[in-house]
């Protein structure tokens, strides 16, 4: 199987192809040119390095989000086309799952997240168990000190897991010491999640789990400014 994962969701983005399991090319996006600009040479890049074109992908995977408004409609955009041109299956993957799934401990809570700006971070708690995660609750857009509240309830008196692309956010809060004294670890995830988001995507794709390219959509957890403006401060307030 050959796989083309996208991750567009915030500046630190990415690009990979998978075969048989294996990761065979990446870009990373480095600097600040917008993703319009930025993709389309990314992923020709890609498929040059791998020695493949895009006929002969097996599978397209996209992070859905969250993240910028901006940078996950650019990628859920152009894997709709490739769907629609190429005829090839999707599968949309949350990029707050992938940062999960790299958490290396093998069972337990883990709580994912990593900056949203605003002073607020995007954020997820999961139930891992030999390498599968389970999430609980929704996906937040939340202050980083209740989050941190959050993730201790759900861990109760066992030690969560965190991973993270901003550990500091969470490690500079005057609660982590707490959490670290019961046995919370945190691990700084490589900001490199395309390859992550391929391997669930191929396992969901295995379970024939695939995502409708019509009703793919971006989950922004939060609202865009301009909704946020239009509607009034009232509204934001709520």
């Amino acid at each position: 199987m050959i796989t083309l994962a996208i991750d567009t969701s915030e500046a630190r983005g990415s690009v990979a192809l998978l075969r048989e399991g294996r990761l065979c090319a990446g870009v990373v996006h480095s600097d600040r040119t917008d993703y319009s600009e930025w993709l389309i040479p990314a992923v020709e890049q890609v498929l040059r390095r791998a020695g493949t074109r895009m006929e002969l992908v097996d599978l397209l995977a996209v992070a859905t989000g969250p993240g910028s408004f901006t940078g996950v409609r650019v990628g859920l955009t152009a894997v709709k086309a490739w769907c629609e041109v190429y005829g090839k299956p999707v599968v949309g993957v949350s990029r707050l799952e992938a940062l999960a799934r790299s958490e290396k401990r093998r069972a337990g809570a883990v709580a994912a997240f990593y900056d949203a700006q605003r002073g607020q971070i995007f954020g997820g708690l999961y139930r891992s168990l030999y390498g599968r995660v389970v999430r609980i609750g929704d996906e937040l857009v939340i202050a980083p000190e209740a989050f941190l509240d959050l993730a201790g309830k759900e861990g109760s008196d066992a030690a969560v897991s965190w991973v993270s692309l901003d550990p500091e956010i969470v490690t500079g809060l005057d609660g982590w010491k707490e959490r670290a004294e019961r046995g919370d670890t945190m691990q700084k995830s490589p900001a490199e999640l395309a390859e992550a988001i391929a391997w669930i995507a191929e396992e969901q794709a295995r379970a024939g789990e695939f995502t409708d390219a019509l009703q793919l959509d971006a989950n922004y957890v939060r609202r865009s400014d301009a909704e946020i403006f239009w509607k009034g401060p009232a509204a934001h307030a709520r």
